[in-house]
């Protein structure tokens, strides 16, 4: 029996003890090594970058078939006259556009176009669910897509409708249902919160850019991703549906048209494809407004020189707002960001209508109300790929100089299906004041990913390759700099930061006036907590840049929490060097602790 019952409980309660401050320490070290490994993000301002290549993933697929019309997010799943496709499209600070067909559309060899007027176009809105205080209405129209060729089914589109909703205050949430009220045929109720008004200290909390999406398994990858990360709005930034990789018939798409269909009269197109894109969108659109600039999948020739009518039908764009007289080009602000999406495919020449409204369009722009320059167009100026390798030099010759003199601060464009980043350019030269310049058209279209570099041993493109099906050709050889005198630089072109052969979307995250942290997400990491494929501050330098702008912001300073951390969306972790210097001290007292209760 032992006389000292009350020593070996003591014992064992300070044996407890110490186990429980073990497993602390332990669990603090392990919070700290998570902690101390997330690396700094880069800033612009570290820049210009050493060039980087991410070579193209073999163990993952180039691409994927398209998605069947009968895939569940591709059909119809309303009847009658109900409205399906619903979209939001961003009018002013104060208004907003949407859209929805309703009926359904004609496919064959004769086809009789449906009266618009037959179904209303009604919103009913208003700040709390189920109370709508307020009714809008709209224009309704439909389009045809016929090809007078033998064999060639022609196509009739569904009623499809536009409506403005007007003196809508900033920063509110909206509740809505839209349709024809008098069949009855209204839509569920949906649900979107305006932007807040423009300013330099109000932002979108975050902003999609996709392009060239299309509709394979890939495309859905890329939406559920995007999805994930809880955008504000999407900016699109041209070739959506890719219904031009098919003939008139249907049946299977092609992964090259011109393979596949050699003999074909015209570059035909199953226009059905747009229907099923629209339902395919619709779980976002309906709720995010949608931001689309045209690609060349979307030219889709008929005869007599028609182009883009399924494009310029479907899609209520600010043009008129912003006093642009096509649809192909406008602006529009976001909270402090000004947008300004250029048509490629449009006259850019120095004395077209594009030009004189684009100058314009810069000269009245405030930098001290919306501090953000952001441009946006299809097919890149500056791009180290073999696919589509200075086909658009023409466009950068007439525009390139007058977006750097209003100090454009970033460019988004697709085209081709990579993903690549820029050092700071302007005129082929690195350049602190120069736009960053961004590639995002992998969005998982059926042509598959591009993976060949014009720098790679045998893959330049000869200057024959590489013609615009809209617009003239520049090709030139370098005038200076490493490759002067050559076509194709033998590496990596110095502005060329980062690249990788990748599907994936990108998300800007604008900061302050000053601050915005860009970040391209990946569709194989999708699965994989906090990963990102690339990832940077953008830093605007108005001070140095704007030097002769009639009216700035002043630069702002990063938040001391952002400065080394993953955005701030769900999960992320944030590194504070206080809290790590706190969590030492606290592991030194509590071993201090733990030696007294081991040595007593």
């Amino acid at each position: 029996m032992n006389q000292y019952p009350h020593r070996i409980q003591h014992k064992t309660m300070k044996m407890k003890m110490a186990s429980t401050i073990i497993v602390l320490v332990i669990n603090i070290f392990t919070s700290m090594k998570v902690a101390v490994a997330v690396p700094p993000i880069p800033t612009t301002l570290d820049g210009p970058f050493e060039p980087v290549t991410r070579r193209f993933d073999s163990s993952l697929r180039k691409g994927s078939d398209d998605l069947p019309m009968t895939n569940p997010r591709l059909r119809k799943n309303v009847t009658s006259n109900f409205p399906e496709q619903i979209a939001l499209a961003i009018s002013s600070p104060t208004s907003m556009w949407i859209s929805w067909v309703t009926g359904d559309a004609q496919i064959g060899l004769n086809v009789t176009p449906v009266d618009p007027a037959s179904v209303k176009s009604e919103v009913w809105y208003g700040k709390e669910s189920g109370k709508y205080t307020s009714v809008a209405k709209g224009d309704s129209l439909v389009y045809n897509q016929f090809y007078p060729f033998e064999g060639l089914w022609n196509y009739t589109s569904g009623i499809i409708h536009h409506v403005k909703l007007k003196g809508l205050e900033p920063g509110i949430r909206y509740y809505y249902k839209c349709g024809d009220s008098t069949i009855p045929a209204m839509s569920q109720e949906h649900v979107f919160e305006t932007f807040p008004r423009p300013s330099p200290n109000n932002y979108p909390s975050r902003i999609a850019v996709i392009g060239d999406l299309g509709l394979t398994s890939n495309s859905s990858t890329t939406i559920d991703h995007l999805t994930y990360n809880d955008p504000s709005m999407i900016v699109m930034v041209g070739d959506l549906t890719y219904a031009n990789q098919y003939l008139t018939t249907g049946g299977k798409g092609a992964s090259c048209y011109s393979c596949a269909f050699p003999d074909a009269p015209i570059r035909e197109t199953y226009q059905p494809r747009w229907d099923a894109w629209g339902r395919f969108m619709e779980p976002l659109t309906s709720k995010i407004p949608m931001m689309v600039i045209e690609g060349n999948h979307e030219i889709e020739p008929q005869v007599d020189g028609i182009t883009f009518k399924s494009y310029l039908t479907r899609f209520a764009v600010p043009a008129e707002e912003s006093g642009s007289k096509s649809n192909l080009y406008y602006s529009f602000d976001a909270g402090g960001i000004h947008f300004i999406m250029l048509g490629a495919y449009a006259d850019y020449n120095s004395t077209g209508a594009q030009f004189a409204w684009l100058k314009q369009d810069l000269q009245s722009l405030d930098r001290s109300v919306t501090p953000w320059l952001v441009a946006a167009w299809h097919p890149p100026w500056y791009n180290s790929y073999a696919s589509h390798y200075q086909e658009f030099e023409c466009m950068r010759l007439e525009m390139e100089a007058l977006l750097y003199q209003y100090g454009v601060d970033i460019v988004f464009n697709g085209h081709v299906h990579a993903y690549e980043r820029m050092n700071r350019v302007y005129n082929y030269t690195l350049d602190k004041c120069g736009p960053v310049y961004i590639i995002v058209g992998d969005g998982g279209n059926i042509e598959k990913v591009d993976v060949d570099h014009a720098d790679d041993p045998g893959k330049c493109p000869s200057p024959g390759d590489n013609i615009p099906e809209i617009g003239p050709v520049c090709h030139s050889n370098f005038s200076s700099g490493p490759a002067k005198g050559n076509f194709c630089w033998s590496k990596q072109p110095e502005w060329s930061a980062f690249r990788e052969s990748s599907f994936g979307h990108g998300i800007l995250e604008v900061v302050n006036s000053t601050y915005a942290l860009w970040t391209w997400h990946r569709n194989q990491d999708s699965y994989k907590e906090d990963a990102v494929g690339d990832q940077i501050y953008i830093v605007r330098q108005p001070e140095l840049c704007l030097k002769d702008s009639k009216s700035q912001s002043q630069s702002q300073q990063l938040p001391t929490h952002q400065t080394s951390s993953f955005s701030a969306a769900p999960g992320r972790l944030s590194l504070d060097y206080f809290s790590i210097i706190s969590q030492i001290l606290g592991v030194l007292f509590i071993f201090g602790l733990y030696s007294q209760l081991a040595w007593n």
